[in-house]
């Protein structure tokens, strides 16, 4: 295989990275929380001294840098529970995993669990500043409500605070399915700079038509090298059935 094929099959593998991204995207398009993903590449110049043609010297290849989060927040989508919570700017709720580390997640569906315990819809308790879950009194369990500074009300008594804890650089979050995230260097919001929206959920952030937009453009950028990647193929062969002629 030459050069130019080697070039041709780095900018596939962008390519088929790009259409997974993209795909991933509009999975989670009815996602509450879900950012959506843009893939990221930079590219590896190769310097060949011995090449014969000076414009032959340098061979660029595609490389995969990974992927960035679009961090811009999705729109207020209305649940009719007063209890869920949208996060209004930058931040997520803390949630406990199973394995007793922190998570975090936008998906501000939240329910009552049989223990009196806040819990997102997967189970998974909420988490107040201290990192210690907050408990309901069984006796006022029909007048919790969640205030705008994230304090839990239970009837006129708050009952702890729901942490939300923000990061620098949201890009070194790993995603653990479920709109769930883990992560460190993460630093916890007063009250003051909490700002929480209640009766529904953050959307997610895709936009379908633009996305699937972005899905057809890839293919044919696909479809684009593969012609090339024939070309060359012809050519070669060419090449080879004229060199066997000169013998």
């Amino acid at each position: 295989m030459d050069v130019s094929s080697f070039v041709l099959l780095s900018h596939e593998q962008a390519l088929r990275r790009q259409l997974d991204v993209a795909a991933n995207n509009m999975a989670n398009v009815s996602t509450a929380g879900y950012k959506r993903e843009q893939a990221v590449f930079h590219a590896y110049v190769e310097n060949a001294t011995e090449a014969q043609v000076p414009d032959a010297r340098q061979t660029a290849y595609v490389l995969d840098y990974g992927a960035v989060h679009d961090i811009a927040q999705g729109s207020f989508q209305a649940t009719g529970n007063p209890l869920d919570v949208m996060i209004e700017g930058p931040g997520y709720l803390n949630i406990e995993m199973a394995d007793g580390s922190t998570g975090y997640t936008r998906a501000g569906f939240i329910k009552v669990l049989d223990s009196g315990e806040l819990a997102t819809s997967g189970g998974q308790r909420l988490l107040d500043e201290n990192g210690r879950p907050i408990a309901i009194p069984a006796d006022q369990l029909a007048q919790v409500r969640i205030t705008g500074d994230g304090t839990v009300m239970a009837g006129t008594d708050p009952v702890g605070r729901l942490a939300v804890t923000n990061f620098d650089d949201e890009n070194l979050l790993d995603a653990r399915g479920d709109g769930v995230l883990t992560g460190s260097g993460g630093r916890t919001l007063s009250a003051a700079q909490t700002k929480l929206r209640s009766g529904g959920v953050e959307a997610s952030n895709v936009e379908p038509v633009s996305e699937t937009t972005h899905m057809v453009e890839v293919l044919r950028s696909y479809q684009t090298s593969q012609r090339l990647s024939s070309d060359l193929a012809d050519m070669r062969r060419r090449a080879i059935d004229r060199l066997s002629k000169l013998g």
